[in-house]
């Protein structure tokens, strides 16, 4: 089928399936069991896209995608545009775990998992770090011990985003204490819907609440959801951290499913902020030399991340994830959201630093949080500092 015959075929079903109230701002469309929809409606349009597997479109169909090519997916994500579609394409269960399965799981468990996946019934969440391990992931301590058809799990997860809303988890588990580090960790499958886990979400300095921590007692994880050998989960987690910085990064699976990018240059997040706070000259030019030199800069280096984002991304004709080199996209795209954050912030003065009262706008109030919120950008998914040793070790090929 042609480009243009796929595009017109895509347009026919939104026009059939997609109702009203899931164009334009609105209701989310959320996933999992734990946020339910009050409008029945975007619960029909979820199932709807997820039953034509177009939540996932480049996802095989015999696991519930939509089995479509990398420019039929593209077509498919500009109507969706077009009509200001809602669609509820994230989640852990599609940008990390799902293309996990479809390159570690077993049969059963693609064909079990990832449908609902597909269709959002489920959340998933991402049991990896620790308390006493962070950056050093390997040292987990969290037990997994045989007990027959189910492994029993005792330990704690912390950073865990999304727990109280998730149905299921993720977990690197240690279930060989007596092996090397990196070798004795198994991955594993948790159904969130049991007494033996406990959740208690972690109030952030920016006043949300997005992580949680996350205990174990003696809860259970059933044998046919290991994924991969036993005690070889060091090299799947490692693999659905590379899907995590990937999307992270711009340059993920999501990529595939969003419009091609125009050859204009993105939006410069800090004009707006100079013009406003700062000020300009009768010529229209931000009035400060030192500010405008700041947001000249920061705008070059977003477009150069952006081009060298849509470069990766037609480069990698396979659609599937890069490697190592996520960690580039991971670490520069973090680091200048961070550096954002704080230059928005610092160019509103005193406004910049609001937290409430009416002497701060609700514009004004929310840039504070944000900033405060940014602080963790460089952290989660792996700490500016780990991405720089990757890139070094396995991107470089520096010596140690």
């Amino acid at each position: 089928m042609s480009t243009e015959a796929f595009r017109e075929k895509v347009k026919d079903w939104l026009a059939d399936n997609c109702p009203q109230a899931a164009r334009g701002p609105g209701d989310p469309v959320t996933i999992g069991s734990k946020r339910p929809m009050q409008n029945s409606e975007l619960l029909e349009w979820r199932h709807a896209l997820g039953s034509k597997g177009w939540t996932v479109p480049t996802w095989p169909s015999e696991y519930g995608g939509g089995g479509l090519s990398l420019d039929e997916a593209r077509v498919l994500a500009e109507e969706l545009r077009a009509i200001r579609a809602r669609a509820p394409m994230g989640g852990m269960g599609t940008s990390m775990l799902g293309p996990t399965l479809l390159e570690y799981g077993t049969e059963e468990q693609k064909l079990r998992h990832i449908p609902k996946i597909a269709l959002g019934d489920v959340a998933w969440c991402q049991g990896y770090s620790e308390p006493g391990a962070g950056s050093d992931l390997a040292g987990l301590s969290t037990r997994a011990v045989d007990k027959g058809d189910v492994f029993e799990v005792n330990g704690q997860k912390i950073w865990t985003s999304g727990a109280n809303f998730a149905d299921w988890i993720f977990v690197l588990v240690r279930t060989d204490p007596d092996a090397a580090k990196h070798d004795g960790i198994s991955f594993v499958l948790m159904d969130m819907h049991q007494p033996g886990i406990t959740v208690k979400p972690i109030r952030l300095i920016s006043g949300s609440s997005p992580f949680c921590e996350t205990f174990f007692d003696n809860a259970v994880a059933r044998k046919a959801d290991l994924v991969g050998q036993l005690n070889r989960g060091w090299t799947v987690g490692k693999r659905l951290l590379q899907h995590e910085r990937s999307g992270q990064g711009g340059v993920g699976a999501a990529a595939a499913r969003a419009p091609r990018q125009r050859a204009s240059a993105p939006a410069n997040p800090l004009l707006d902020t100079a013009r406003k706070y700062v000020g300009t000259d009768p010529k229209g030019a931000i009035a400060d030399q030192s500010t405008r030199d700041t947001v000249i800069r920061f705008g070059m280096n977003q477009r150069s991340f952006s081009l060298t984002q849509k470069r990766a991304k037609e480069e990698n004709t396979s659609g599937k994830t890069m490697g190592e080199a996520t960690s580039i996209f991971k670490l520069y795209g973090a680091t200048m959201a961070r550096d954002s954050a704080d230059m928005r912030v610092r160019m509103m003065g005193a406004q910049g630093f609001g937290w409430e009262g009416d002497s701060f706008s609700e514009a004004e109030r929310g840039a504070t949080r944000a900033w405060l919120h940014s602080r963790a950008i460089t952290i989660y998914g792996g700490t500016n500092e780990i991405q720089l040793n990757i890139i070094a070790k396995r991107v470089l090929g520096l010596p140690d």
